[in-house]
């Protein structure tokens, strides 16, 4: 899939999140939205990226930006991530990967020599109108929120 860039459409979706409902990106037409995929719950990459967001929580809302994880962890893990870390934010579900394959984070990744296909940590900031204001790929966890308020 190619890489989204600024000004392009944010691709739209409806996934469940972590309390098994469902969520449109439709539905924050309006807010700036901070979209960012991670591979798994629970692991500490993922865990330092959500809590850096978490953290910054007031500076996103004082900038109009709500905060979306997007992992293909189902909706279990998503709450028991949310509940051990206070994450506070919606995270959402995209176990068959599409939503990952629209916005080009499903990737092919190697490990040890083994190659796989997986997600790329990625972070976008959309704007009211849906559009991407800018697209960050392979981005490092602690990098997330600066690089969207860098951008405003």
């Amino acid at each position: 899939m190619p890489q989204l860039k600024t000004s392009d459409k944010a691709p739209a979706f409806t996934l469940l999140d972590q309390n098994g409902d469902k969520f449109s990106l439709s539905s924050l037409k309006g807010s700036k939205v901070l979209l960012y995929f991670y591979p798994k719950a629970l692991t500490p990459g993922c865990t330092t990226q959500s809590c850096c967001v978490r953290d910054a929580a007031s500076e996103l809302k004082d900038n109009n930006i709500v905060p979306i994880g997007i992992s293909p962890d189902g909706p279990d893990l998503q709450k028991k991530f949310d509940d051990t870390h206070t994450l506070a934010f919606t995270l959402l579900c995209d176990t068959d990967n599409a939503v990952a394959k629209a916005y080009g984070v499903w990737q092919e990744k190697s490990n040890y020599g083994k190659t796989y296909m997986g997600i790329v940590r990625s972070s976008f900031l959309i704007d009211e109108k849906g559009k991407i204001i800018d697209a960050w790929y392979k981005v490092k966890p602690e990098e997330t929120v600066p690089n969207a308020l860098n951008a405003l």
